[in-house]
Formats: C-alpha cells, structure tokens, sequence
C-alpha cells in the first residue's frame, strides 16, 4: 500500500532521518516497524474505509454544538465531545463488528473498552474509568428488529456506537427542517390536472403519512444539550423513540392486515398461511420484547450509576426516571400486539380447519354412496368353499353361504354394540337419575301438602291463613 507523502516525511521525522524521495519511501513504508510507528502516531490509514460512519460534535456548554475532527479527544472546562460510530446493517458477523470499531477507535481506546462496547447482551459498569452501558440485541445484523446502542462515558466526552442509523440522534438547523414551516401536501390526484401554484414548503402526500408513522423523525427539533448529563438523556430518549417507532409500524401493519382479511377470500387468507407471515411477525415481536427487557435491566442500573456522579444533574435523573417509565409501558403495548397476533393465527387455524373438515364431509359423503356398492360386490364375491362350517358336498351343511352371512350379522351387531354401550350406559344412568328425582319430588310435594292443610285447619281461629 502506498503512502501519500506527507505521512511517508511524517515517518521520517518521527525516525529521524531526513526526507528521501518517493521511492525510496515506498521501500520504507512496506517495513512493519514503519507501519507500528505510524499506527503510534496516528497517522495509519483504515483498513475498512467507507465502512462505518462517523461523527464528531463538540458542545461548549451554552447551547451550542460544532462539527470537529475525529481524534478522541476530551473537552475542557465545560466544553465536552461526542464521538458516534455507526456499523453497517448487513450481514457481517460479530468479529467484523468488532474489527470495524478496532479501526476507528483504537487508539486510544484498548481492546477491553472496545469489546465491551460491541459485545452482545446487556452491560452497565465501569470500565477503565468509564462507564459503559449497552443495549445490544444478538438477533441478526441486517434485521430491523436487531438494535444495538452501546456509549462509553467520561465526565466531558461520549463515545456511542449503533448498528446504522438511529432516528433523531444527530443535529441539525432548525431552517432545514420539513416541520419548521406550515407545508401545503401534495396529493397524487393533482398530477391528473392542473398544478396550482402554491407558496412555502410543498410535501408528498406519502411523505406526509411516512412522517405520521414516526415518532419525532426530524432531527431539527432536538435541543442542543447544554451538559453531558443532558445528551446522555438524548441518547436513551433517541433509542426509544426508535422502538416506538418500530412498534407503531407494527401496529399499522397490523391494522391493514387485519382490514384485508374481513375484505378478502379463500386466496388471501391461503397466500397468509403459505408465507407464514404471523408467525413471522410473533418472532420479530420477540425479539423486540428482548430488546426492551434488555433496556429495562440496564437503564435502572445507569440512573443509579450516574446519581452518584457530580457532573450529572438532577432533572436529569429524573428524566431518565420518566424513561424508565415510558419503557415499561412499551412492554405492555408489545406484548397487547403480541396477543392480537396470536389471535389472528388462532383465527387463521380455525379457518384452514374448518377447510379441511369441508373437504373431509365431501370425501364422506362419496363414501356413503360407494359403501353399499362396495358390501354388494364382496357379498357376491365370496368363496366359502373351504371355509369350515360351510361344506358344500356335506348335506347338513350345505347352506354355507347362509351360515356366513349369519355370522358377519353377528360381528356386526356385536361391533354395534361395543360402540354404542358408553351411550347407552349413560342414557340408562341419566333416566335412573331422572326417576328418582320425580319420585323424591313427588314425595316432598304430598308431605308438605299434608303439613299445609292440617296446620291451616288447626291455626284457623287465629294466626295466619295459609293463601
């Protein structure tokens, strides 16, 4: 690999030596120590460039932010930096991941920091000095219902890294924004005729419906933390409007599935059960609800980590409280969607059993005319010539066909029987049952009758009549 030669001199200053020629510099730089002290230095290239995307912010404390560059370096004073990684949605295993973060973060950051920031499961503690929280989800990579947000915090810096794009995490002008201004919606029905003209801000109108699916999607309504305490809040805030988001697809998915199969026919609802599209739909709900349990097991942790810092504030604590909160409710508004799902394979089920019974009264009722067709042909088509009990050439046997049809009667009844006993068993308990209890009734009825009359003759004179 070629060197471009200000980091060739670079080298050579830091060797020692003067500056050579270019050719002499592509002979040095293919040297592992080179390569070592430029790596040192800084100065080495990625080896994945383009991969991950990056971003660096530097907030001085009053309400306003700058770009900077990616050096990872801390803030002074009340200033302090965010550094963000974001790693590709695809279908690259958990070392590539790892790799990736290698790359752009160390150094300075160690091999123990950065395995703990990209490592699967759910994490809060201290590590080398930081704390460090993740939230990440070991679904597959280029999966929407695999979230990963880790953040590795100092008292005046903030290293978060995400599996792609997080809505709402970044910053922009509030002038760029689509919700900075009153829009004028554009529906398909105008491109049929005549445009009018229209001043301001002009939206699709599937814009506009993909803007009401989300949940603040616009990144120029956030606030510019004035603390560190406050982006950590925006961080987790962000995270969450990502899964609220997620959840309010769902359930608009939901809703229009559920509107096609009062609408739709026998094609539909079989094109459902092939794709397998709800119990699809359950899995992606699960792993959803593990996400979310994953959030509820280390945002409590991290509100009681940082309560104990002085660079974070109170409201802020607060804030994180109210997180915590809005969390837990999404775990139940997930878990009613859950419940919906099930029901509508429930439904499905019944339905494609209720087919296949259908079908199975077709083939019985085929049965029924071909059954008497088929005792017709067998009767007729007995041998019995060699059976015992009906000797042909014997003159006291020689109705052997008679004594055969005779004994299939008695099989018959016999099988007959055997299947109707429990009926009958319970029809003869049930009327037993019945009869005693006339019979106690009718015995109950005369006493009281007989108590009634004599003491109504004996109280005539006074007292109460019996009516």
């Amino acid at each position: 690999m070629a060197f471009d030669r200000a980091v060739k001199n670079k080298y050579m200053e830091l060797a020692g030596a003067e500056p050579v020629a270019n050719g002499e510099l592509d002979e040095l730089a293919r040297e592992p120590s080179a390569r070592l002290l430029l790596r040192e230095a800084g100065l080495s290239r990625t080896r994945f460039p383009g991969m991950v995307r990056k971003r660096a912010y530097i907030f001085d404390g009053n309400g306003d932010y700058y770009n900077k560059e990616w050096d990872l370096t801390e803030g002074r004073g009340k200033e302090f930096c965010w550094y963000h990684v974001e790693l590709p949605k695809g279908n690259q295993k958990l070392a590539q991941s790892a790799q990736y973060l290698i790359d752009v973060l160390c150094p300075p950051l160690k091999l123990q920091d950065i395995l703990s920031l990209v490592s699967n499961g759910p994490f809060c503690g201290h590590v080398d000095g930081a704390l460090v929280f993740r939230v990440n989800s070991p679904g597959p990579a280029s999966s929407d219902f695999t979230f990963r947000i880790a953040a590795r915090i100092t008292e005046n810096s903030v290293i978060t890294v995400s599996l792609g794009r997080v809505p709402r995490l970044g910053f922009s002008p509030v002038g760029q924004s689509l919700l900075s201004e009153v829009p004028s919606v554009e529906t398909p029905s105008n491109f049929r005729g005549e445009q009018r003209e229209t001043g301001g801000i002009v939206i699709r109108e599937h814009v506009l419906e993909f803007l009401l699916t989300m949940n603040h999607s616009e990144e120029a309504d956030n606030p510019v933390p004035s603390s560190l305490s406050n982006l950590v809040v925006h961080i987790i805030d962000t995270h969450m409007d990502h899964l609220q988001d997620v959840v309010t697809k769902l359930e608009i998915e939901l809703d229009s599935v559920e509107l096609e199969m009062d609408k739709g026919g026998f094609a539909l609802k079989k094109q459902m059960l092939d794709d397998r599209r709800f119990p699809k739909m359950n899995l992606n709900l699960q792993r959803l609800l593990q996400v979310i349990a994953h959030g509820e097991q280390v945002f409590p942790r991290v509100r009681e980590k940082c309560s104990s810092k002085q660079w974070f504030a109170s409201e802020d604590i607060s804030a994180l409280e109210e997180l915590i909160g809005r969390l837990r409710r999404l775990k139940e508004n997930v878990g009613f969607i859950a419940n919906r799902v099930t029901a509508i394979q429930a439904g499905l089920d019944s339905w494609q059993a209720e087919q296949i019974n259908r079908k199975l009264y077709y083939l019985s009722f085929l049965s029924i005319i071909f059954l008497p067709l088929s005792v017709i042909t067998g009767v007729f088509g007995m041998n019995v010539g060699g059976v015992p009990w009906t000797e042909q050439r014997n003159p006291e046997l020689k109705e052997g066909f008679r004594n055969v049809m005779l004994l299939c009667v008695v099989m018959l009844l016999l099988v007959l029987l055997c299947f109707s006993f429990p009926a009958l068993y319970t029809y003869l308990a049930t009327w037993n049952r019945r009869r005693k209890m006339r019979k106690s009734w009718s015995l109950n009825r005369k006493s009281f009758l007989k108590r009634t009359v004599r003491n109504g003759v004996e109280d005539r004179g006074g007292g109460y009549l019996r009516i």
